[in-house]
């Protein structure tokens, strides 16, 4: 395996008394994609700012391409010239044209700028004023100015925290475009599964500053450590060991977490589980069923169709 382009080594960070970011330890191989998810608190702005070189570190060391990134009492401005920071809060200068703005900012060849801009999908606003622009549209420029000053490794925090589905959904776009155009090295912080599931390569759980997991999307998906973990990446149910024995065949000391698609209905004098259907969301393609089971556990289940509340249904696994 080649060197990792970035290797995090034992960071922890501490702001004022209390402990921010517990050691952690991570690589980044070239072209590979994060994703950092944990709740609001649970250090994941800080995780990214300390790789940026933007936030001062209790012990460890962060090594792009193995040399150490400066922490940012080191520096008179802080951060590191081939890291890319984009924040929710991003900001462009008011009453600019959007060329003047990554004109400034350019250290690309002419016509490299000009395939960021038209990836970005910018090229056509170049002469508008930052003050005429949509939200959507000020993220991606912010996002182009940054690409075009050719960095390395590319961090995005809450990159569509404040987009509407449409301009998300573009964004979204402009990310997997640029992905495949051009090398870079992405770490995605997001509260949203439908953000990085797909996208990710790999996926960071925090919490309270501290790592519960760390592997690719779908064993985290299907394999969560713990309910916080799984509560994260969508709808889930508590198995408790009698029901997944009769659901399985299989026995175990503990309860199990099972996805919603894990389970389906079944007939009644076959299923292993009966229950009466307690809640019914309409989710677009198709229903998530709330079924109380005969114990009073509830579990959740997906149906090409609606139910009826309080019918009774068999419960399988699929």
């Amino acid at each position: 395996m080649h060197e990792p382009i970035l290797e995090v080594k034992e960071i922890s960070v501490k702001i004022g008394e209390r402990m921010a970011l517990y050691p952690i330890s991570l690589n980044l191989q070239a072209g590979q994609k994060l994703a950092v998810a944990g709740e609001t608190g649970s250090g994941k702005s800080t995780l990214l700012k300390a790789i940026a070189g933007l936030q001062n570190l209790k012990s460890g060391a962060v090594y792009l391409q193995g040399e150490r990134v400066e922490e940012a009492w080191e520096k008179l401005i802080p951060g590191h010239r081939r890291i890319a920071y984009l924040s929710q809060h991003f900001e462009l200068r008011n009453n600019y044209r959007v060329k003047e703005i990554l004109s400034y900012a350019e250290k690309v060849r002419e016509q490299d700028a000009a395939e960021i801009y038209r990836l970005c999908q910018i090229d056509h606003l170049l002469n508008r004023k930052t003050d005429q622009l949509s939200g959507g549209e000020r993220q991606r420029i912010a996002m182009a100015r940054l690409l075009v000053g050719a960095p390395l490794l590319f961090l995005l925090d809450e990159p569509f925290s404040n987009l509407d589905a449409l301009h998300k959904q573009t964004m979204k776009q402009v990310m997997l475009d640029l992905g495949k155009a051009m090398q870079i090295n992405w770490i995605l912080v997001s509260h949203d599964p439908g953000d990085w599931l797909s996208w990710a390569d790999e996926l960071l759980i925090l919490r309270d500053g501290k790592q519960l997991q760390k592997d690719a999307p779908v064993t985290i998906y299907f394999s969560p450590a713990d309910e916080y973990t799984a509560g994260l990446l969508g709808a889930y149910s508590v198995i408790n060991s009698l029901e997944w024995e009769q659901l399985s065949g299989e026995k175990t000391d503990s309860a199990k977490i099972i996805r919603p698609a894990a389970l389906e209905l079944g007939a009644i004098g076959t299923a292993p589980l009966i229950g009466q259907v307690k809640e019914v969301e309409f989710v677009g393609y198709g229903c998530l069923l709330t079924i109380e089971l005969q114990g009073g556990n509830r579990v959740k289940l997906f149906h090409p169709e609606s139910a009826e509340l309080d019918s009774v249904v068999g419960v399988q696994l699929r």
